[in-house]
């Protein structure tokens, strides 16, 4: 894919502030995400209720290559959600 480079910012404020990381409620109703303290970029200490910018750009897919370790581990995964929720109904 050959697209150019466009950074979309969307702002979020900071619900959360742990020792290893921030959760950021996003605005405009698109959820919340938690990010890694190593991943922001701050001059001073985060509290709750700051607003932050995201910067960010597409996700692009790699290659058409598939994981088969990775897609294997996610079915067992699921499976053993499934079987769960099953047993603790």
């Amino acid at each position: 894919m050959k697209y150019g480079d466009k950074i979309i910012k969307v702002e979020g404020i900071i619900t959360e502030v742990h020792d290893g990381g921030i959760c950021v409620d996003i605005k405009g109703r698109l959820g919340e995400l938690k990010v890694l303290m190593r991943m922001v970029i701050s001059d001073y200490p985060l509290e709750v209720g700051q607003t932050v910018c995201l910067e960010y750009e597409f996700h692009r897919a790699g290659g058409t290559e598939v994981n088969e370790k990775y897609v294997s581990n996610i079915d067992i995964l699921n499976r053993r959600r499934a079987e769960y929720a099953e047993k603790h109904k």
